[in-house]
């Protein structure tokens, strides 16, 4: 049957078969009702690897290339080789609910939403030109996974033993800037020297300060509108400032004609940018010579540890929220403050407050 034409004029042909004359003129005659209804699919050995390969390759423009890769290799590892050679109009919901309840076994929540995530775009891409009728993914739930590494803050006396242990070194001067004033690690990546100032002009009030503008997202714009924040800087941090200067000074002279400019605060040895791998390493040799567990501890609990450290010294959580950008108070409080205290004292000191011992 016929049931259309490309943009060159070509016709486009669907067939169908079956075991008895009855069972082809069923499915002849359902083919047409659907021609009429214009709900035709495309050829019947459209797979679930050609879709999701589809949407790797174009649904997926504008986006940063690191998100790109990691949907890639999600794709690669965990989709098509478990659901790739299914053809794609019979796929079902069913097929969707045994892959995500095998794969719950080892993956993460998280990782479990994400690889749903990327069939369902994959399914909406085919959809939506017409390789098959409906998305069966909508109908499937995201099972719980396996708990990931739970995120942690360091106490005080390790805090204080990591900021000991970094001076002297670009990966130093990042972790006091991050520990000491919570920035993210996606922004202090893609921190300038333009975006700080360490020093009042002559005659001039203003306090040493970090404008957090930028980040290494798509765009180069913050997380959020609330993320774009000016920080006053402690001393340490002033401090690591100037020294980092000095030695990117020196490194741009050791570098000659090998420097690339970029203005950035934190660079490699001629100047271009970290990636978070680069961060992650440096990063870990610094907590080893703090006599941390290096492998137990990631560049982003810095954050994390900033504002359960500020909580432990009494700071009200709203003056937190603001400080690490945050638009309110709930995912400061649920997700970034790590109790520190072995013991919750407010509530027995109210008590005794409000009911004292008798006798006393």
């Amino acid at each position: 049957m016929t049931v259309g034409y490309t943009p060159a004029g070509k016709r486009i042909m669907r067939r169908v078969s079956g075991r008895t004359k009855t069972e082809a003129m069923k499915k002849l005659k359902q083919l047409l009702r659907d021609v009429e209804d214009g709900t035709v699919v495309a050829e019947s050995g459209f797979t679930v690897a050609q879709a999701v390969e589809d949407w790797l390759t174009y649904g997926l423009n504008g986006r940063a290339a690191t998100t790109v890769a990691t949907r890639r290799i999600l794709a690669d590892k965990h989709v098509i080789p478990a659901l790739g050679a299914r053809k794609l109009r019979d796929l079902s919901a069913e097929d969707v609910d045994r892959w995500l309840a095998e794969k719950s076994t080892t993956l993460s929540t998280r990782t479990l939403r994400d690889i749903r995530s990327i069939l369902r775009r994959a399914i909406d891409r085919a959809q939506a030109r017409d390789k098959v009728k409906r998305n069966v993914v909508l109908l499937s739930e995201v099972p719980v996974g396996q708990e990931g590494r739970p995120s942690k803050a360091l106490t005080f006396e390790q805090a204080e033993a990591l900021l000991n242990a970094t001076p002297g070194s670009t990966a130093g001067a990042y972790i006091v800037l991050s520990l000491l004033t919570g920035a993210r690690t996606e922004e202090l990546r893609e921190l300038t020297w333009s975006h700080v100032v360490l020093a009042s002009d002559p005659g001039a009030s203003v306090v040493p300060h970090v404008m957090v503008w930028r980040s290494v997202r798509v765009g180069g714009d913050t997380k959020t509108k609330k993320s774009r924040r000016t920080l006053a800087l402690p001393a340490r941090c002033v401090e690591a400032l100037k020294a980092q200067k000095f030695r990117q000074e020196a490194a741009r002279r050791l570098a000659g004609a090998r420097w690339i400019e970029h203005d950035l605060v934190f660079a490699s040895e001629v100047g271009t940018a970290l990636d978070a791998a680069n961060v992650r390493r440096a990063f870990r040799k610094v907590a080893a010579l703090a006599g941390l567990r290096a492998a137990d501890w990631t560049p982003r609990e810095l954050r994390h540890s900033f504002v359960s450290l500020l909580s432990d010294d009494g700071m009200p959580i709203e003056q937190i929220s603001r400080l690490v950008g945050h638009s309110g108070t709930t995912v400061t409080e649920l997700v970034y403050r790590k109790q520190i205290r072995p013991v919750v004292e407010d509530g027995a000191t109210a008590m005794d407050r409000i009911f004292p011992e008798q006798g006393a």
